[in-house]
């Protein structure tokens, strides 16, 4: 369906019966709901984030916009109080929701989530892939800079481990349907999304009060492990799960545990 908000619209999917949960997708996706993690007793609740898909374009929003958002979604469809999953680049929108929306949120699994850039302690660059320093740089510089690099012609190589690549030919061949959708307007969701990302988040991890679940690969060079370390001790009461053989997809053969801690 698509949900009008002032003047922009969010096109969001609602599939399944039983306890809410939000999907936040990762960059760049569509927000069609993870296939390969429904069951009996779990309603999927997702959005294309702005300029994915048929949601409005919002150019200079924040990763803490997400969490106004879901708000404003979950209000719609009469939903008090849910549960939140979010992969990849959705990690963060997700971490977001926990951060800003209190006693509505019941628990998060952020899986291969990125940590902020602004991240004391931290150097986001180490252990990442080039093409990944590469595009990230690109949006650190600037939008005029992140445009300019995004349509020069330059392919992204996720460099995905053998792990990843079994879990791509499994179920997880349920990106296909939402990775190359993602851009057919052009690349300016992933380009605000990755401003999104280096940029001030909007709101302080330390702060967060809601039980968190953390999902890592320890082989993920997207999103590297050291950004699941700095976010469990800034986190009050983070679990921690690495998984040493995984990478930035096949740690999602891991969700389903992930999954019961969170209806748990």
């Amino acid at each position: 369906m698509d949900l009008r908000l002032g003047n922009r619209t969010l096109h969001v999917y609602d599939v399944g019966e039983g306890v809410p949960v939000f999907w936040h997708h990762g960059t760049p996706n569509l927000g069609l709901p993870p296939e390969p993690l429904f069951r009996p007793g779990v309603r999927w609740i997702s959005y294309d984030r702005p300029g994915y898909g048929t949601s409005t374009p919002v150019p200079g929003r924040t990763v803490a916009s997400a969490a106004t958002d879901v708000a404003h979604i979950a209000d719609e469809l009469g939903i008090s109080t849910f549960a939140v999953v979010g992969h990849s680049g959705g990690g963060p929108h997700a971490l977001a929701c926990a951060a800003l929306l209190g006693d509505r949120v019941t628990g998060v699994v952020a899986a291969a989530s990125m940590a902020p850039f602004d991240a004391p302690g931290l150097d986001p660059f180490a252990g990442m892939i080039a093409s990944g320093q590469a595009s990230l740089r690109a949006a650190m510089a600037g939008r005029a800079e992140k445009e300019r690099y995004e349509t020069s012609g330059v392919e992204y190589d996720p460099e995905f481990t053998e792990t990843d690549l079994a879990a791509l030919r499994g179920p997880w061949s349920f990106f296909d349907k939402v990775v190359p959708p993602a851009l057919a307007n052009g690349p300016g969701p992933l380009i605000d999304d990755d401003i999104a990302y280096v940029t001030p988040w909007g709101f302080d991890t330390a702060s967060i009060s809601v039980p968190i679940l953390l999902l890592h690969g320890a082989r993920d060079g997207i999103a590297p492990v050291s950004y699941a370390h700095w976010l469990a001790a800034r986190i009050p009461g983070a679990e921690l799960r690495v998984t040493a053989e995984d990478g930035h997809i096949s740690v999602l053969n891991h969700a389903p545990a992930a999954l019961d801690w969170l209806l748990g």
